[in-house]
C-alpha cells in the first residue's frame, strides 16, 4: 500500500467516524462549525442570529449555494490525473476544538489541500479565506502534515482562487476561533451595523441594522 493510500484512509476512517448523528451532535456541544467563522466574519451579528438564536432564512444567493453544495457533494469521490479527491468530508481539529464538513479535500504529490465552493464570485472581505483556511487547520491535526495551500472555487467564474496558507493568514483564523468561541459561550449579541454586506444577506429584515441604529440615536438624544 503506497504512503498516499495509507494517508487516504486515515483521513476517510476519521471522517467516517465524525459522520454518524451520534458523533457529531455529541461534538457539536463541545466544538464550533467551521462555517461560523465564514459568518462572524462576515457579520457577528448575523453568526450570533444563526449559532446562537437558531434564526436563519434563506433567500437566492444562501439557495443557489446550497444547491451547489448538493451537487458536489454527490459526485463521489475518485481520481482526477493524478490527484485523488475525497468530497463531502468531515474534519474535526481537537487543538481548535473545530468541527465541519469540507465539499473537497485533495492529494496531490503527498500534498493535502482543501477546496471550498462558493455560489458567486471572489468576493471584498477574506471570511472565505478563514473557512477554507479552517479546513487546512483540521487537515494538519489529522494527517500531520502541513497544509500550504487551499483553493476557493467561485461557481459563477468557474475558478479557482489560490488561498495560501501563511502565518498572516493562521493568526486571523486562530482569533476569529476565539472569538466564535467567546460568542457561544456568553450567548451576548454584537450590535447589527449597517453596511453593504447587508444587502444580501438572508437575515436583514430580521435584523434591520438601520432601524437599530436610528433607535440607538434617538435614545442617546433623549
Amino acid at each position: 500500500m503506497t504512503q498516499n493510500q495509507n494517508s487516504i484512509n486515515s483521513v476517510s476512517s476519521w471522517s467516517y467516524v465524525l459522520s454518524s448523528a451520534t458523533s457529531y451532535l455529541s461534538l457539536q456541544e463541545e466544538y464550533i462549525p467551521i462555517a461560523a467563522l465564514n459568518h462572524y466574519a462576515y457579520c457577528p451579528h448575523r453568526c450570533w442570529r444563526m449559532f446562537c438564536a437558531g434564526e436563519f432564512f434563506d433567500n437566492q444567493y444562501t439557495i443557489e449555494g446550497s444547491s451547489l453544495h448538493e451537487r458536489i457533494h454527490t459526485v463521489g469521490d475518485g481520481n482526477r490525473g493524478q490527484t485523488w479527491q475525497i468530497r463531502a468530508i468531515w474534519l474535526k481539529s481537537d487543538q481548535y476544538r473545530l468541527i465541519g464538513r469540507a465539499d473537497l479535500i485533495e492529494l496531490d504529490n503527498g500534498e493535502w489541500y482543501p477546496v471550498e465552493y462558493k455560489r458567486g464570485h471572489k468576493g471584498e472581505w477574506d471570511n472565505d479565506q478563514l473557512q477554507v483556511c479552517a479546513q487546512a487547520l483540521c487537515l494538519e491535526e489529522m494527517t500531520g502534515k502541513s497544509v500550504n495551500n487551499a483553493y476557493l472555487y467561485y461557481a459563477h467564474s468557474h475558478q479557482r482562487q489560490l488561498v495560501e496558507i501563511t502565518e498572516q493568514l493562521r493568526q486571523s483564523t486562530i482569533a476569529t476561533i476565539e472569538a466564535v468561541q467567546q460568542l457561544l459561550r456568553s450567548g451576548k449579541m454584537p450590535k447589527p451595523t449597517k453596511t453593504k454586506r447587508c444587502d444580501k444577506c438572508s437575515l436583514y429584515s430580521s435584523c434591520l441594522p438601520q432601524a437599530s441604529e436610528k433607535l440607538g440615536r434617538y435614545l442617546e438624544a433623549r
